[in-house]
Parts: C-alpha cells; structure tokens; sequence
C-alpha cells in the first residue's frame, strides 16, 4: 500500500539575513506545496524515482541502487547528485534506515521558479518517509535558518528563531482586519540566497549591522499587533529602509514600482521570488496596476498563505 507524505511551501515577511542571527520571524505556510509518494514494498534491488510538476509533467528521473544510492539512470545529473547527497545524509542520521519501497514520486503544486521551496519541501518529506530530524537533515545539507522547513509541516503562521543552531516556532496568529488589501506579486527574478547572505555576513562584520536583529524581532512583534492597513504600511517602510542601509540594497518598490500608490515588501532572502503588496483601491485596479507593469502573477494573500 502506498503512503503519501504532504509538505506546505513558505514566504518570510522577516528579512532572512537577520534570522540566521537570531531575530524572531514571521513565517508563512502556503497552500501550496509538495507531495511524496512512497510505493509498495517490494523485493526490488532499485529504486525508481520520478518528480511531477504543477501541470502533471514530469521534469526529473532517475533510478538508483538501493543500499548504496549509486546513480544507474537519470535525465538530470546535477539533481540525481543532489538526492543521492541526500539520501546519503540520512543515512548518516539514521544509519538504520533503509527502504524497500521501488517506487517514489514527487508531486508540486506550484511553478518551480516561483521560489516557494522545492528543496525545502523535499527535504521535509523525506525527513518524514525516513524518521529523521527535518531540521538536521536540512542544515547537513543545504543550510539556511531553517524557517522554510517549520513552514512545510505548519498548519498556519508562526514565529520562528534559530539561536545557538536550535530552531524553535510556535503558532501565531495573523489576519489583520485588512488582510483582504494584500496580495503576493511574483517578480520573476530568482535572488541567489547564499550571495546574499554572504554580503550580509560582510556588512555585518564591518559593524553596520549592530544592534538591528534586536530592530527587526521588534518590528516582527509590531507587524503582528497591526491592526490598521496605514500603519502595516509605516512598518514596511521601516522594515525595508533598515534591511536595505545594512545590506546596500534599494527596495522592490524603488526598483520596480515607482509610482505604486501602496506599499511593496520584499520577502526572504530579499531580492527576488514573490513581494507582498498593500493596496486600498479595488482588487481590479490593483491587479491591472501589477499585470500592465508585466507581473502577470498576481495573488490574494488568503489564496496564498494559511490562515
């Protein structure tokens, strides 16, 4: 009998430069995600792994030996070197483990360029299917703080810190009387996380990061509290101007939007992927707005996030 493991996507309205040295976030588990089936145990000396996208198409495949993951087949070297990476530090984990199912199979419910977490969701998958620590499996493998894996099992928003190399979330709960005025615009400019957070890391040595973490744990408490779409949007605005003085970044909204009547958020590694807007005006005229500016994908924030 096959056994389905399922894992939401994530945004961060926290900068996560900052996260990875300790400020409190706030994350967002989305209804999208990916799903890992896992097949029939068989007597099988191989196993065969397929990953589908959002349309149904499959996009990687590969066969490998179990017992050792050596790689027999695939269509993608670069990704069947990532898995058979990862199968490897599981085993490592848990030196136990072993499968004898033949067959698994990925499933995504979202573009793979939308920036959501294809590998984070993987990660947290087979974390599940193979009884070991999500977390450690992710930071063994492919870093970060560690907030996409909370999201991927969370059922709705949370507050997370990574301190000491521990990560630790709890339920929150975000839905501002004004939810209904903001939306998710994907930009279609994938930001390399770990160039960031390596200038990041720079600025921080030469000291013009001092003191902020302590500034953006509070103002992630403040955007919480919010209850006014005028004051969610000075929040931004403070967010913004502070990440981008530490990071010598200008802001989506400077870059790209101009002369947008609301306010624009960058989310995560900041720089690309998804931003979260603000608008008073009608969701017809906000959706123009964006879609004439070339920004075709255009999301409600309740379509997008878990409430």
């Amino acid at each position: 009998m096959s056994v389905v493991y399922h894992a939401h996507g994530k945004l961060l309205l926290t900068a996560e430069y900052f996260v990875l040295d300790g400020a409190r976030a706030l994350a967002l588990p989305t209804r999208y995600g990916q799903s890992l089936t896992v097949g029939e145990e068989t007597e099988s000396e191989r196993l065969h792994w397929q990953s589908f996208d959002e349309k149904g198409q499959r996009w990687f495949e590969a066969i490998f030996q179990k017992g050792d993951f050596e790689i027999i087949s695939h269509n993608d070297e670069a990704v069947a070197g990532r898995l058979q990476s990862i199968f490897t530090t599981i085993k490592k984990l848990h030196p136990q483990w072993s499968t004898t199912s033949d067959q698994l199979r990925t499933n995504l419910t979202f573009p793979r360029n939308w920036g959501l977490g294809t590998s984070s969701t993987l990660i947290y998958l087979l974390a599940k299917w193979a009884d070991v620590d999500p977390f450690q499996l992710q930071f063994a493998t492919f870093g970060g703080s560690g907030y996409d894996i909370a999201c991927a099992g969370a059922a709705g928003p949370i507050l997370y810190k990574k301190e000491n190399g521990a990560a630790s979330f709890e339920p929150c709960v975000f839905a501002p009387p004004f939810v209904s005025q903001l939306y998710f615009v994907f930009l279609g400019k994938k930001q390399n996380s770990r160039e960031g957070i390596q200038q990041y890391r720079t600025e921080t040595k030469k000291g013009k990061a001092a003191g902020r973490v302590a500034e953006i744990s509070d103002l992630t408490g403040q955007f919480l509290k919010e209850n006014t779409l005028t004051g969610f949007e000075k929040l931004i605005v403070e967010h913004e101007e502070l990440v981008g003085s530490v990071i010598g970044a200008l802001r989506a909204k400077t870059l790209y939007f101009n002369d947008y009547w609301g306010q624009i958020k960058s989310l995560g590694a900041w720089g690309g992927d998804f931003v979260l807007a603000t608008s008073d005006r009608p969701p017809e005229e906000t959706r123009r707005y964006f879609n004439e500016k070339g920004f075709g994908v255009f999301i409600p924030y309740k379509d997008m996030a878990l409430i």
